[in-house]
């Protein structure tokens, strides 16, 4: 005879030992999915079952950075779409919207930063800051200071 009560049990083992899914995952999983990204950017998931830390290069095909390829962090926290991922510039550059760090200064990773935006419009966000840097926004204030040029 069958016993129920054991199928259940072992059932119910199995379901527990499963890693549960936070709605920030599942949000990640759709954005991964869901990315459109030119030529120029590529993605690169060091540990693909990890879907909330992920690399990003940039190689911009136009502007004062064609040429080069630069290589972000982007960490994505357990309170997104709620909170913009974290995203960190992993080598040193001039650029008037990095700072040293490798801190990036852009509006929808700040105070315009809205649920509704996705990983997407970060992406497309951090290329346009090589096709058009925003020196009346800047983070690297230092690296910027006119006085020293004239």
């Amino acid at each position: 005879m069958i016993n129920l009560w054991s199928q259940r049990k072992e059932a119910d083992d199995v379901r527990k030992k499963r890693q549960k899914i936070s709605p920030a995952q599942l949000r990640v999983q759709k954005d991964v999915t869901e990315l459109a990204l030119p030529s120029t950017m590529q993605t690169a998931f060091p540990d693909p079952t990890d879907l909330m830390h992920f690399a990003l290069t940039i190689s911009p095909d136009e502007g004062m950075y064609r040429g080069g390829a630069f290589q972000f962090s982007i960490s994505v926290g357990q309170n997104y779409p709620h909170e913009p991922p974290k995203v960190k510039c992993m080598q040193k550059i001039y650029h008037p919207n990095l700072d040293l760090d490798g801190n990036v200064c852009l509006n929808i990773l700040r105070e315009e930063w809205n649920p509704i935006l996705n990983l997407n419009s970060v992406l497309v966000g951090l290329q346009f800051l090589f096709l058009d840097p925003n020196p009346d926004d800047p983070l690297n204030k230092e690296g910027i200071s006119y006085d020293r040029v004239m």
